[in-house]
């Protein structure tokens, strides 16, 4: 009895094939990149060295405010030197020093006078026979009371120019007090206006300098970051260009099963001998 299969095929396979589709940008644009990538990763892991922060120091004005500022007592001279000339206004004027040093000689010289008369008088009684008289004696002592008088009336005179003189002075000592006074006071002022100019004149100096300052900071920090901008350029420009894609396929072919191959082959030669064979 023979069996017969048909064709000599071999059976079926245990395995089935499989496909891989990779899409990949076109080499040229890829390879760029990567390159980019590598560039951004080696900046990257260099620290970037930031520069200090500064402050700009007082400047040369300031400290000359500053120091004068600390000066106290300016225009005290003054306002002491005006508050003794008020002292003195206040207090009562001493008279004695505007007298006249030629008073004494005045006297004198009324004094001498009278005696001069009183002497005309005794001689002029002498010659009359009536010295020693009466009317001597009148005349004598009216010649004594003009005396006293007129020596009464030079003191009177001095005394009024004296006290005027003092009222003078001491009119002049409250003037003088209160405008030294006003002196000290604008002094103080003056100083106090002169430090605050000097102060905003400073302000202003250091302003500046700290302007320069902060622009110098600046400008090293534009230094440090400036290749990551060149990166991020670069990023830009990979990003809006226009891409194109390759698409690569890998194939594995479907597996075959040994035993089916040979069990194939094993009966494809039987049925050749049994065809072969006489009937």
């Amino acid at each position: 009895m023979s069996f017969i299969f048909g064709g000599g095929g071999s059976a079926p396979a245990t395995q089935t094939g499989s496909q891989v589709v990779t899409q990949r940008e076109a080499p040229g644009v890829e390879a760029r990149k990567l390159s980019l990538y590598d560039q951004a990763a080696k900046l990257a892991a260099s620290p970037v060295t930031l520069p200090a922060m500064q402050v700009a120091p007082i400047s040369a004005l300031e400290t000359a405010a500053a120091t004068q500022a600390g000066q106290t007592g300016v225009g005290a001279g003054t306002v002491g030197a005006g508050i003794s000339s008020l002292q003195q206004g206040i207090s009562a004027p001493n008279i004695q020093q505007f007298f006249n040093p030629f008073q004494s000689f005045v006297t004198d010289e009324i004094t001498r006078q009278a005696g001069m008369a009183t002497n005309r008088l005794g001689a002029q009684a002498a010659m009359s026979g009536a010295f020693g008289g009466a009317r001597q004696g009148i005349a004598e002592a009216e010649i004594e009371r003009a005396r006293l008088a007129n020596i009464g009336q030079a003191q009177a005179q001095g005394f009024q120019t004296a006290l005027g003189a003092a009222q003078t002075q001491r009119q002049q000592q409250l003037a003088a007090g209160q405008a030294l006074a006003g002196v000290g006071a604008q002094q103080q002022a003056m100083g106090l206006a002169d430090i605050q100019s000097q102060m905003r004149a400073g302000a202003l100096q250091r302003g500046i300098g700290q302007a320069q300052l902060d622009a110098q900071r600046q400008t090293a920090l534009q230094r440090s970051y400036e290749p990551f901008q060149r990166i991020e350029f670069l990023k830009g420009i990979m990003t809006n260009l226009p891409t194109t894609q390759s698409t690569i396929t890998a194939s594995t072919a479907p597996g075959s099963n040994p035993l089916g191959q040979a069990l194939g082959a094993g009966l494809g030669a039987y049925s050749t001998y049994n065809l072969m064979q006489p009937r």
